[in-house]
């Protein structure tokens, strides 16, 4: 397995912090930047970036744009999701149209899994 941080990238990730998507950009200024459970944007995790990662839940939020349901798309999620995985994180995938269409439930299930995966930490300490 890769080191989870990668100087390499780290330039490539503030970029991408400077120019979110509309649907990231909505996500981070509504909901994430002051939700009581810290998500940071634009992590990067060995070869790869995370559109939002959670460090006491281990949740990857990625927030996915219409390339990611072609065939090629969810070749590379796949690949992405596994090695993601690899440093104990679960990885959400959650589609545009959804931010942009169902933004309260959205923020519902997110919560659902970050509590869910909190709960499972603390019952296992």
């Amino acid at each position: 397995m890769d080191r989870k941080h990668n100087p390499a990238i780290t330039h490539l990730a503030m970029q991408l912090r400077h120019n979110m998507t509309k649907e990231e950009r909505h996500l981070w200024y509504d909901f994430l930047r002051d939700y009581p459970v810290k998500f940071t944007r634009q992590k990067v995790m060995g070869k790869y970036i995370a559109d939002f990662y959670s460090p006491k839940a281990k949740v990857v939020l990625e927030i996915d744009g219409s390339q990611h349901y072609i065939e090629i798309g969810i070749e590379k999620d796949t690949e992405r999701t596994a090695y993601l995985e690899q440093f104990g994180v679960v990885v959400v995938r959650i589609a545009n149209n959804q931010v942009n269409n169902n933004f309260q439930g959205v923020c519902l299930f997110i919560q659902m899994i970050v509590n869910e995966r909190i709960n499972a930490s603390e019952a296992k300490s």
